[in-house]
C-alpha cells in the first residue's frame, strides 16, 4: 500500500500548493494553465489509446460500458459525493465538485493506476506508483489553481481505487495479462481524451458513466 499512500499524499500536497498560491496567479493565466493541462491530458490519452490492437473490442467495450454506466449513473454519484463534500466544508466560492470529479477520473483512469497497483501488491515494488505520484502531484498543482480545493479530495478516490486493486492483486494476476492490460489501457486512453474535451469546454460528456468500459476486456478474454 506504500505506493498508493505516496500517490495520494502527492495529490494532496500538489492540490494544496495550487490552491494556496492561486491568488498570486491571474485569472487569465489560470485559464491558460487549465487549457495547457487539458492539451497535456489529451496527448496522454492519445498515447495510451494506441497501445490496444483490437479496435472492435474497443468499440464494443465503450458501447456496453457506457450502457451499464448510464444505468448505474456513476457520474451523478460522483457529483453527489462532491456536493456532499462541498456542503460539509461550506465552501461556496470554489467548485469542489468539478475539481473532485474531474481529477478523480484523470488520476484513476489509466494503465499506471492499474499496473502500478498490481505490481505493488504482488512484488512490493512501488516504482510505477512513485512515478505516477510525481506526475499526479504536478497535475494537481495546475488543476487546483483553476478548480480549487476539490482537487485535494480526489486523493480519497485514488486511495480507495488503487488500494483495492493492490489488495486484490494476487487474484487479478491470473486475469490481467499483457494483452488484457493493453486493451484496458487503450479504452482508458479514450476516456482520458474525453476528459480533456471537458476541460476545454468543447462539450460536456459524462465520462464517469463510461468507466465500466475499461473492465469489459476482462470479461471478453475470460470468455473467449
Amino acid at each position: 500500500m506504500l505506493g498508493t499512500i505516496v500517490n495520494s499524499l502527492a495529490i494532496i500536497v500538489g492540490g494544496l500548493v495550487g490552491f494556496f498560491f492561486k491568488n498570486v496567479i491571474s485569472k487569465k493565466l489560470s485559464e491558460s494553465l487549465l487549457k495547457a493541462s487539458a492539451m497535456a491530458v489529451l496527448a496522454v490519452g492519445i498515447k495510451l489509446t494506441l497501445q490496444g490492437d483490437n479496435l472492435t473490442l474497443l468499440i464494443v467495450s465503450l458501447i456496453i460500458g457506457t450502457f451499464i454506466g448510464e444505468l448505474i449513473d456513476i457520474e451523478s454519484k460522483l457529483d453527489n459525493l462532491g456536493i456532499a463534500i462541498e456542503n460539509k466544508i461550506k465552501n461556496k466560492e470554489s467548485n469542489i465538485t468539478q475539481g473532485f470529479v474531474s481529477c478523480t477520473l484523470v488520476f484513476c483512469v489509466g494503465s499506471m493506476a492499474i499496473v502500478g497497483s498490481i505490481q505493488s501488491g504482488l512484488t512490493g515494488n512501488h516504482e510505477i506508483l512513485f512515478s505516477k505520484a510525481l506526475l499526479d502531484g504536478i497535475i494537481s498543482v495546475t488543476m487546483a489553481v483553476s478548480m480549487g480545493i476539490g482537487v485535494v479530495f480526489s486523493s480519497i478516490s485514488v486511495f480507495i481505487y488503487q488500494g483495492t486493486i493492490t489488495l486484490l492483486a494476487q487474484f487479478l494476476q491470473t486475469i490481467l495479462n499483457d494483452i488484457v492490460v493493453n486493451e484496458m489501457t487503450s479504452i482508458g486512453g479514450i476516456l482520458i481524451m474525453v476528459i480533456s474535451l471537458n476541460f476545454l469546454e468543447i462539450k460536456r460528456i459524462k465520462v464517469g458513466n463510461m468507466l465500466p468500459a475499461i473492465f469489459i476486456p476482462i470479461i471478453y478474454y475470460m470468455i473467449f
